[in-house]
């Protein structure tokens, strides 16, 4: 049964109460209100027609995240993984009953004055919903994913550009002259950062993937490595790629190898503390807006510039289509006209 009244403040609230479930919410438009009270008591119906049932009143967000965390498959990244842990913890004493749009516009105000910007909102919204989704699929939960994601969709009302900004940022070769030379002067550094770029410079890998390379999966006799689980937009879990070690990359490894059979390749190695050490010596030499992910831009351009075409630079970059490797590749005039003239 639905309500709809007009409050002192010139308002209007909408009440809707069936199958023991209740919701409310406030209008500035009587339309709005008892378009809402007809979606919302559709919604209700249907959840009771397909079993679902009301999350625990004292349930709350953190709760949600922390059984999905325990009971999916732990087959995401790091960055999936910090996005839950947010949640889990911005979100902690959010009831699931409150769940709603004005709740969310709380937690989004919050994170913009934390310094979120839209694209990283975007990505909480989306791990959000997909948190739902799951409630609603597997454990048969009341909830609405579409809160989320109509969140999500509302950023852009706020002047929120939720599309990630292209970067067509590489290293010059002063600017790897300078870095290399700062770690060369760092003998005790933790990790050797002049092989573990000029690794990635040979191999256009991520770091993420160079601290997962292990000497068990090389073949020397191509030579060739094997990359597990590389990063797929669909499929991470079990994309293991076989990748070639050209003639700079394999000299690296070799040397890496020593005389061991198994163990991870740069030994110690961990992606947090390489990306760390990049930017603290970019700091140091106040070399400006480059990032060590920057390495696999020029990397990528690179194997181009050597001659290579397209199907053998995805094979090493592992970019399944050529509009996902193109913003990695910054080919010039020059170096078409240079291409031409080696093939002339």
């Amino acid at each position: 049964m639905a309500a709809i009244s007009k409050l002192p403040s010139g308002k209007w609230r909408a009440r809707v109460r069936r199958d023991g479930v209740y919701r409310g919410k406030t209008f500035e438009k009587k339309s709005d209100a008892q378009r809402w009270a007809a979606e919302v008591g559709s919604l209700i119906e249907s959840a009771s027609a397909a079993g679902l049932s009301s999350p625990p009143r004292t349930a709350t967000v953190a709760d949600l995240v922390g059984a999905y965390v325990e009971r999916v498959p732990n087959r995401w990244g790091r960055s999936k993984t910090a996005t839950l842990k947010m949640l889990a913890r911005e979100l902690s004493a959010l009831r699931l009953s409150n769940l709603n749009a004005a709740t969310l516009r709380e937690f989004i105000d919050k994170r913009i004055a934390a310094g979120a910007g839209g694209v990283t909102l975007a990505g909480d919204l989306s791990t959000l919903s997909a948190v739902l989704s799951w409630a609603r699929s597997a454990r048969q939960l009341d909830v609405d994913p579409r809160v989320a994601l109509d969140a999500r969709k509302a950023l852009a009302h706020r002047g929120l550009d939720t599309r990630s900004q292209e970067r067509d940022r590489e290293p010059s070769d002063v600017e790897l002259e300078r870095l290399f030379a700062y770690w060369a002067a760092k003998p005790r550094m933790r990790n050797d950062m002049q092989t573990v770029c000029r690794f990635l410079l040979a191999t256009g890998m991520r770091i993420g993937e160079v601290e997962g390379l292990r000497v068990e999966d090389i073949d020397p006799a191509v030579p060739s490595i094997i990359i597990k689980d590389r990063k797929d937009p669909r499929k991470k879990a079990g994309n293991h790629q076989t990748v070639p070690l050209l003639p700079d990359a394999w000299a690296i490894a070799e040397k890496l190898i020593g005389g061991r059979e198994e163990g991870q390749l740069f030994q110690g190695l961990t992606a947090i503390a390489a990306s760390a050490a990049f930017t603290r010596a970019c700091q140091a030499l106040r070399i400006e807006d480059l990032h060590l992910h920057d390495l696999r831009h020029r990397a990528c351009a690179q194997f181009f510039r050597m001659g290579l075409d397209i199907p053998q630079v995805s094979l090493l970059s592992g970019h399944k289509t050529w509009g996902m490797l193109r913003r990695y590749t910054n080919i010039t005039p020059k170096d078409v006209l240079s291409a031409i003239q080696r093939t002339a």
